[in-house]
C-alpha cells in the first residue's frame, strides 16, 4: 500500500490546477496518491482531472461536494484517505520533483508513533524560502514552538499522519465558508512532536482570490468561524498570557461582528477578555472600515 496521500481542496481553479497535476507526475517516487477535492466547482475541473486520470501516469482519486469552503474540504479528505501520511498542496502550488521521494523517505528513517508528522519548507516559484529555515540544532518540535519559541517565520509545508488528522474536524458554520486550519494543527501539538526537515517541498503562488490575500474580507464573512478559532487558541495550556491577549482581542471582535453579547459568558478566559474588549472594539472598527459586508 502506498504511504502518501497528497489531497488539493479546488474550487474553480482548473486554470491553475494543471501545474501541479505536471510537478506530481515529474515526482522521483509514485509512492503516492492524488486525492482532488472539488468543492463545489462550476468550472471544468471535473472534466480536466477525467482526462489525465486517462493519461495513468499516477493514481488520481477525485471527489465533488457542496460548496464548504477550505477547512470542509479538509474535513472531506481525512475521511477519505487511507494511507499512513498525508499533505494539502493547493490547487496553485507545485511539489518539487523530490519531495514525495524526501518525505517518504525521512519518514521511513526516523518516523514513528512518538511524532505526528513532518513540517518542511515553502518556497516562492523563484526558489526563495518563504520566511525563515528551521533551528538546525533541533530535529523535532510542536508547530506552535516552531513560532512562538524559536522565531521561525513563513507558511510551512505540514506532513500529518492521517489517524491524528481525523481528530478534532473542522467545525462548519452555516453560512460561512471559514475556519482557521491551525486549530487543528495545534490541537495536535497538544500530544504530539514533529520532526523537522528543512528542505522545499511545495512551491508556493499566492493568487489574488486565495484566501491568504483575502484575509480581512474572510475576517468579515466569517465571524462565527474565526470566533471559534480565537476562543479554542485562548484553551491553549501550553501559549503564553500574551498570545492568549491577541486571541482574546480578536474573539472580541469577531463577536461584534455578528453581534453576540454573550461573548464575556462564553468565553474561556473572561478575565483576558474583559481586558480585551477595548482593543477587541478597535479592530472591530478597522475591519469594518476596510470592507463591506458579505
Amino acid at each position: 500500500m502506498k504511504m502518501l496521500t497528497v489531497f488539493t481542496p479546488t474550487y474553480n481553479r482548473a486554470f491553475c490546477l494543471e501545474t501541479c497535476y505536471r510537478s506530481l507526475t515529474r515526482q522521483t517516487s509514485k509512492a503516492f496518491i492524488w486525492l482532488i477535492i472539488d468543492d463545489g466547482s462550476t468550472d471544468n475541473t471535473r472534466e480536466l482531472v477525467t482526462s489525465w486520470q486517462k493519461e495513468s501516469q499516477i493514481e488520481i482519486k477525485y471527489f465533488w461536494q457542496e460548496n464548504m469552503g477550505m477547512h470542509g474540504a479538509h474535513n472531506t479528505a481525512y475521511e477519505l484517505i487511507e494511507t499512513e501520511l498525508n499533505v494539502c498542496i493547493d490547487s496553485d502550488d507545485y511539489m518539487p520533483e523530490q519531495a514525495v521521494e524526501k518525505i517518504i523517505t525521512m519518514w521511513n528513517k526516523y518516523g514513528n508513533e512518538r511524532y505526528s508528522g513532518i513540517v518542511g519548507l515553502d518556497s516562492n516559484t523563484d526558489g526563495k524560502i518563504i520566511g525563515s529555515k528551521m533551528p538546525e540544532n533541533i530535529k523535532y518540535s510542536t508547530l506552535f514552538d516552531l513560532y512562538y519559541k524559536y522565531g521561525v517565520t513563513g507558511d510551512k509545508k505540514l506532513v500529518y499522519r492521517t489517524e491524528l488528522t481525523r481528530e478534532y474536524p473542522y467545525p462548519l458554520f452555516e453560512g460561512e465558508k471559514y475556519v482557521g486550519l491551525a486549530y487543528k494543527y495545534y490541537m495536535i501539538d497538544q500530544k504530539y512532536k514533529m520532526l523537522l526537515m528543512n528542505e522545499v517541498l511545495c512551491c508556493v503562488e499566492y493568487l489574488a482570490d486565495g484566501s491568504s490575500l483575502n484575509m480581512f474580507n474572510q475576517y468579515r464573512s466569517n465571524p462565527k468561524g474565526f470566533a471559534f478559532y480565537r476562543k479554542e487558541l485562548m484553551k491553549l495550556s501550553f501559549a503564553s498570557r500574551s498570545f492568549k491577549f491577541r486571541q482574546a482581542i480578536h474573539y472580541v471582535s469577531s463577536n461584534l461582528m455578528m453581534r453576540n453579547w454573550r461573548l464575556l459568558s462564553e468565553s474561556p478566559n473572561k478575565g483576558l477578555t474583559t481586558l480585551a474588549l477595548p482593543l477587541g472594539f478597535l479592530v472591530f472598527l478597522y475591519i469594518t472600515a476596510k470592507t463591506k459586508p458579505a
